[in-house]
This record gives structure tokens, sequence and C-alpha cells, in this order.
């Protein structure tokens, strides 16, 4: 009789998050870091219908990378959790702390499962305050950790390296120019020391929390010929409104496979 074979739980459970962090890392980076009036998301996105960044409820967004299918079957969980804790009870008790741990208890639950396979996905759940030190940024990696990142936060592909890249240059106060001219800086950078990309408008997706917005819904997304003039410095193109970004979050769709 045969000797069945044996790995160590801790062994698995490396392998797993191995697994996982290997397919988060094809994607491209997303990046969301806080600046004077908010919160904003800038990921490296070519598509106008699958969105890396999404609207959760009235103040909270949600970004993610790695598998599209996976992520975006968290996204639409996300928003039916809001609706129903606003419908209710009431909505301000509907939070990013709430939401990131009923996110947590399910990554959590699939990464232990034997029989599945763990979730490829990062995400980020954000949410804008009344003011900046009540901004709230969440990171969640695929076995169900929490992290309270402040200030910034960076998930797929080069992270590290854009990470520390933002590290040394974000400072609290910062304009909406100057903190979508560094995230896109970040992106852009080379992690083997070679020249950055340029990167256009076309291929980013931004979106932003905006706590002056009197809309109670905070988000709102940043697009064509507004996002242009912000990345030339017009600091004026922050107020302008873009009807395209208020589409019910039910509606949006998530980002690429490996993106």
């Amino acid at each position: 009789m045969s000797t069945p074979f044996y790995v160590s739980p801790q062994q698995a459970m490396a392998d797993r998050a191995e697994y996982a962090r290997k397919g988060i890392a094809r994607g491209r980076s997303v990046v969301v870091l806080t600046y004077a009036d908010g919160i904003v998301f800038v990921a490296e996105n070519t598509s106008r219908a699958l969105h890396k960044v999404s609207e959760i409820y009235d103040k909270i967004a949600f970004a993610a990378v790695g598998r599209y299918n996976e992520f975006e079957n968290l996204r639409i969980g996300g928003v039916r959790y809001a609706d129903l804790r606003g419908y209710s009870y009431d909505r301000a008790d509907v939070t990013a702390r709430g939401l990131a741990n009923v996110y947590a208890q399910t990554l959590g639950t699939i990464f232990s499962s034997v029989g599945d396979k763990p979730y490829e996905v990062e995400l980020v759940v954000a949410e804008v305050g009344r003011t900046d030190g009540d901004d709230q940024i969440y990171r969640l990696t695929p076995d169900g950790s929490v992290v309270d990142e402040k200030n910034y936060v960076v998930v797929g592909g080069n992270a590290d390296s854009i990470g520390n890249y933002l590290g040394q240059r974000h400072r609290a106060g910062m304009a909406l120019t100057e903190a979508l001219k560094l995230a896109v800086d970040g992106l852009a950078r080379d992690p083997n020391g070679g020249s950055p990309r340029a990167l256009t408008p076309e291929q980013l997706e931004v979106a932003v929390l905006d706590r002056k917005r009197v809309q109670q819904r905070k988000f709102k997304r940043i697009l064509g010929g507004q996002l242009g003039r912000l990345l030339g410095g017009d600091a004026s193109a922050a107020d302008d409104e873009a009807p395209a970004a208020d589409e019910p979050p039910a509606a949006e769709g998530g980002a690429p496979a490996t993106e």
C-alpha cells in the first residue's frame, strides 16, 4: 500500500498565496491616493466599457486588479450589501470599513477552501470623509487580509516600485492636478530604471471621490477633455461635471481579466 502524498498546511497556504500573487502581478497597476479635496483613483486601462474603478455607494468606491470575472462578482456583491444595509438601517451605516470586512470574510473563506482555487484579485475600498483626516483606504489581499492604508496605495503590476516612488513624493494637501500627475508619473515609470513611458488620457481610467460635491454621491469619473486639461495642469477643470461619471453602480463593468 502506497503512502498518501502529504503537504503541510503551511506549505499549502504558501503555494496558494504564491499562485494568487503571480496572477495579480501580471496585471497593470492601480494607484489610489489622497488629495486636498478627496481621493483620486488612477488606473492604466484602455477600455472605456470595462472598469477597474467603480462606485459602490454614496462616499465609497472600489478599485481592483486581477481576474475580471472574480472581482466583478465581488463588486456586485458589495453594491448589494451596501444597498441592503442602507435601506434596512440608514445610509450613514454603510461604511468602507464594514464593506472591507465583508470582502475579507469572503476572500478568506475562498482562500482556505481546499476545493476552490484562491481568487486572483487585490482590492481597494476607499471612503471620502468630511475632512482629509476622515478619509479611509483599505487594501485587501487574496487571503482576506485587510490593511488600513494611509495617504496612498498601489495594487497590481509593479506595486512595490510605484509605491516607493509615491512614498517619496506624496504630501498632504496636494491639488488634484498635482496628485494626478504624481500617480501618472508613477504608473509610467520603468521598474528596471529605463526611460518612463508616455501615458495618454486614452490609456488611463481616472475617477475621484470629491468631498466638495454638493450631491450625496461623491464619486465621479474624469473623462476626455477634462482629463486632458487636468493632466496639462489646468486646476479649473476639476470643477467640471461629466454626466457619464454618474452612471448607476450596477451598470458599471470591471476590468479586463489580467489588467
